[in-house]
């Protein structure tokens, strides 16, 4: 990794709302170390600054891309690329979801809205070993219908079971309208010899967290992506400490062990 960002160019873009696009990305000059699922960059959009953003594809399941929701000015000026725009990134940053972990075990992932993108390099790499697991479910919230991304690619998903659920409908929807635990009644795996991977807003990662646990999966058999405002990826400026923790040096993936107690302190 390097502390001055690599010029990496759009090969594609691909719009995936209203206000999230995904950028493929390729090397100018010298590429980085491979990314790996789980792992974020520090993503430049020159004369605007920089953002943390996890991997929605790593190397090993067709190329380096990233997921970017327009929110601020540096998010809008990345949104705004085009083919053949050049950006910069830094990284690799933080650890991974660790799915050798789960060998041999069920896998069951967890989404809420653009949480699915630094999921999906997980689930791609589980479908691409299959043999080395057991069942892998994708249960997937959003908000509305439209604010799904990959939503064309979760339809081809070879897994045991996918659900999709949505807080509000819209016409013509005929899936399930609701909160997305709601899916875990439907979802097929043994709690004792389970992964969960879970990403999303903090309050859907809290409920799904516990009920999965509730469910018997061990605590520490959870594991759950969490943001913080990451601003040097390096754990000098302490933007991204989360009480003990420096998330950009030990996360942005917890076990729900370590992270139980922290979540549970009000404004942390």
């Amino acid at each position: 990794m390097t502390a001055v960002p690599v010029p990496h160019r759009v090969v594609a873009r691909r719009p995936e709302t209203a206000d999230t696009v995904t950028l493929c990305l390729e090397p100018v000059g010298a590429a980085l170390p491979d990314f790996a699922p789980g792992q974020f960059a520090m993503v430049h959009s020159f004369g605007r600054g920089e953002i943390p953003v996890s991997a929605s594809s790593v190397q090993a399941t067709g190329g380096l891309a990233h997921t970017i929701r327009s929110v601020g000015a540096v998010s809008d000026g990345l949104c705004a690329t085009r083919v053949g725009d050049v950006v910069g990134l830094r990284g690799p940053y933080g650890n991974t979801w660790e799915l050798e972990r789960a060998h041999g075990a069920d896998v069951l992932v967890v989404a809420g809205g653009i949480g699915l993108a630094p999921l999906r390099p997980l689930i791609l790499t589980a479908l691409d070993g299959r043999k080395a697991y057991g069942r892998v479910n994708v249960l997937i919230g959003a908000r509305t219908p439209d604010d799904l991304i990959v939503r064309k690619e979760i339809e081809s998903w070879p897994t045991t079971f996918t659900g999709v659920t949505v807080d509000q409908p819209a016409d013509g929807w005929r899936g399930d309208v609701g909160v997305v635990t709601q899916l875990l009644g439907r979802a097929r795996f043994a709690p004792d010899n389970t992964w969960a991977f879970v990403c999303g807003p903090e309050p859907m990662i809290r409920a799904a967290a516990r009920e999965l646990a509730e469910h018997g999966v061990p605590r520490d058999r959870v594991r759950v992506s969490l943001e913080r405002n990451m601003r040097c990826a390096t754990g000098h400026c302490g933007h991204c400490q989360f009480g003990p923790l420096l998330l950009c040096q030990v996360g942005p993936v917890v076990d729900w062990a370590h992270a139980e107690p922290l979540l549970s302190v009000r404004e942390l």
